[in-house]
């Protein structure tokens, strides 16, 4: 299979990342979209521990036959806070459903936050975004190791909170709630960020009607996919009582790729980190225009067809890959 051909205006980003069905579906768009430029994969503890979430993110390069970017694993815990993982979401494995080949290449001897460090420093100033789908952690610490990098990354798209909506509490969202020590540091450095929430990605269903289109791609990857979001479905069912699941991580590729796949306004959030019962909730003020300073947005309505569009041109570019769906 030829390479993907790159657009010449194709955004360079890191993915960080702790595959998670969804995320392993981020991971195919931003290596099927000519409009990105992965320029590394990062794994951090979150759906799964760093073990089984860094296994799994080289499992997901084995089946889209991505084979030139470095893949490294990060923070194997929270900066504070115990290990919080989501078994009941994404499996024992943490990509329960299909079966997953074995890793094709070894992962870049540096730690994540190094790697992170050195992608961007080697890196025109403006020209590296950073995309978490997972907890923060990895990006805290890499703000904090070396601060430079703030200045340098162009901004900041993540997948969590959520500004009227919560999944690990009545009002947190999983990915802040198991570090909200590290979000309170992402969200108040001076580098754009974009919050992708919940508010925004449950408008991303997985309907029949999408699984019928990725189905008919016909590949390994798609064959994949539709893998993922039949168990993704039957758990979003039982644990949150979804009818079909919400495809949260693909989102913060898609507003890379296309910023007009969704709407967003420019409000001031930060993170609570000593309620009783409002631990990690992303708070959004809306009760005035946004001053000048405030550098934080977030995501409100999503352009569902534009969304899905990108996704399914994306798994259909990667093709077929030598590499096989099943272990050897």
């Amino acid at each position: 299979m030829p390479p993907i051909p790159r657009s010449t205006t194709a955004r360079k980003i890191i993915l960080d990342c702790d595959p998670g069905h969804d995320d392993a579906v981020a991971l195919l768009l931003a290596h099927g979209s000519p409009n990105i430029e992965l320029l590394a994969v990062t794994t951090v503890v979150g759906n799964q521990t760093l073990e089984k979430v860094t296994r799994n993110a080289l499992a997901v390069a084995a089946i889209a036959g991505i084979t030139d970017v470095p893949f490294a694993a990060g923070c194997a815990r929270p900066l504070v806070r115990s290990i919080e993982t989501a078994p009941d979401i994404h499996g024992d494995s943490g990509l329960d459903g299909p079966e997953l080949p074995e890793p094709a290449f070894d992962l870049d001897p540096r730690h994540a936050v190094d790697l992170i460090i050195d992608t961007v420093m080697a890196h025109e100033p403006g020209t590296v975004t950073l995309v978490p789908t997972a907890g923060l952690t990895n990006i805290a610490m890499a703000a904090r190791k070396e601060p430079r990098i703030v200045e340098r990354v162009r901004e900041v798209v993540l997948m969590g909170g959520g500004y009227h909506v919560g999944n690990w509490s009545a009002v947190a969202e999983f990915n802040i709630k198991i570090d909200p020590e590290a979000a309170h540091i992402v969200f108040n450095e001076s580098w754009p960020v974009v919050m992708v929430g919940l508010d925004l990605t449950h408008q991303a269903l997985a309907t029949p009607d999408v699984v019928e289109r990725i189905a008919a791609i016909g590949t390994k990857p798609a064959k994949f996919v539709v893998e993922l979001m039949d168990f993704f479905a039957a758990t979003y069912r039982d644990a949150q009582g979804f009818d079909y699941p919400p495809v949260h991580d693909p989102c913060v590729v898609a507003y890379v790729i296309d910023p007009g796949v969704m709407t967003t306004r420019r409000v001031p959030v930060d993170i609570e980190l000593t309620g009783t019962l409002t631990l990690g909730m992303t708070v959004a003020d809306f009760r005035a225009p946004a001053p000048a300073d405030c550098t934080t947005s977030v995501a409100m309505d999503l352009d569902r067809e534009k969304f899905w569009d990108l996704v399914v041109d994306a798994i259909a570019m990667i093709g077929e890959p030598s590499a096989e769906v099943t272990a050897a």
